[in-house]
């Protein structure tokens, strides 16, 4: 399964923010992860509704919206998605899941579930048909430039086993949180293949924009 990068703008430099799209447009970046917070389900407030529709106008590459909100069912929607974009909900933020995820598939939109560090893998059994990706969080959502939680790997490992063994070999996963290029090719090894890219890689103050992407790259080949 091709490796991808989905760098997370809420670290990015809102002030050149053109220029940086123009950036990752040219170096082949595969989708644009949008963190939603409402300040309940994490404590944070984060990326909007108008700041999507500046985002579809600007670029053509691909969005990948995380919905760390409460009831996500009842607010899709105000999000401007549509064919082609991931768009991510908690389990425990929805009060109905697959009515959720019935709802982002009807608009065009691909189905990522996303677990917490504390979520057990147990609650895709019944929602795994209705699921076009898994979003592993390897830190506690809510904040950037946080350390990664160790067994989190081994959960992407059983993950991406669980799923190979039963028919969905398919869905992708996700990982999201201190992805560093050396925590990236762990989590490469482990059965991840789209990888957030934040202060801990792309954003990095240890090499240039285009240095950091190259180098994450490579760790995630």
């Amino acid at each position: 399964m091709k490796s991808l990068i989905s760098p997370s703008l809420m670290c990015a430099d809102f002030l050149n923010l053109g220029a940086e799209l123009k950036k990752l447009e040219q170096h082949g970046i595969e989708y644009l992860h949008i963190d939603i917070m409402d300040g309940e389900f994490v404590p944070n407030f984060q990326l909007g509704t108008d700041f999507i529709k500046q985002l579809k106008k600007g670029t053509s590459i691909p969005l990948d919206i995380h919905m760390m909100v409460k009831n996500p069912e009842n607010k899709l929607d105000w999000i401007p998605f549509g064919e082609g974009d991931y768009v991510s909900v908690h389990y425990e933020a929805c009060t109905h899941l697959q009515r959720a995820l019935a709802m982002i598939h009807a608009r065009g939109g691909k189905t990522m579930l996303a677990l917490n560090p504390g979520t057990p893998l147990s609650v895709l059994t019944e929602v795994l048909p209705d699921l076009d990706a898994i979003l592993v969080m390897t830190v506690n959502p809510g904040f950037a430039g946080q350390k990664l939680i160790p067994s989190t790997l081994d959960k992407i490992r059983r993950l991406r086993r669980y799923l190979d063994e039963n028919g969905y070999g398919h869905v992708e996963i996700e990982c999201d949180g201190n992805v560093s290029f050396e925590n990236a090719k762990k989590m490469r090894e482990a059965g991840a293949n789209i990888f957030v890219a934040g202060t801990s890689s792309i954003y990095a103050k240890s090499g240039s924009f285009e240095e950091n992407i190259q180098k994450l790259r490579e760790a995630i080949q």
